[in-house]
């Protein structure tokens, strides 16, 4: 896959919808190989193929990091933790598989609470589904709970006291992530998930017509 043709917004859109329940990469194969990159446009690709490889690693070390900076305050890390939440709704994965696990919880104590909280029926258009769905948390729009969590984390900032010390901890893990991305040298198989994600997608878009 060509990365230095993919824009941010489409590396935003990819990682938007990919699917994160899966594991992260094994930490030997996550500090394997370093290299610097010979040219603007082989860092630019290989930033962009670590970041959409890597990017529960990325999102592991970002929490641990901001994790050991609050490690003496148990309101910062509840705040970090409701911040890492806020931002994890915004995956679609994420999102619907919340949605369910919550949903099947409520099932075994209520069915008819459960009932209220599924997500409103999807419309049809000549006889398809809308190809623009709606993401659904508790039988309530997404952005709800974006905005809910994302104002309680910045309540929790302001009584915690550590605005200071969460940006200096989000800097530190934002370098990090970024200086791994760029000397990470990307290996066959980041190549050939690349590839397996390509066919998906275009397989998504044939079974669509």
């Amino acid at each position: 896959m060509d990365w230095s043709a993919v824009t941010a917004e489409d590396l935003v859109d990819a990682l938007r919808e990919v699917d994160w329940s899966t594991p992260p990469r094994p930490v030997p194969e996550f500090f394997s190989r370093f290299t610097v990159p010979r040219s603007y446009s082989k860092w630019t690709s290989r930033l962009k193929c670590n970041l959409y490889y890597y990017r529960t690693n990325y999102f592991i070390l970002i929490m641990f990091i901001l994790g050991i900076g609050f490690i003496w305050k148990p309101v910062a890390i509840l705040a970090a933790f409701m911040t890492g939440i806020s931002i994890a709704f915004l995956n679609d994965s994420f999102a619907v598989t919340f949605n369910e696990k919550v949903t099947r919880t409520v099932r075994q104590f209520s069915p008819h609470l459960a009932a209220k909280m599924r997500p409103p029926i999807t419309p049809v258009l000549r006889g398809r589904p809308s190809s623009k769905r709606s993401i659904h948390i508790c039988g309530r729009p997404r952005w709800l709970f974006v905005l809910l969590f994302s104002a309680v984390s910045c309540m929790l900032w302001l009584t915690s006291c550590s605005l200071l010390t969460v940006l200096w901890a989000l800097l530190i893990a934002i370098f990090a992530t970024l200086l791994h991305a760029s000397f990470r040298t990307p290996n066959l198989k980041a190549r050939l998930n690349t590839f397996r994600e390509e066919f998906r997608a275009v397989w998504r878009n044939y079974s669509e017509l």
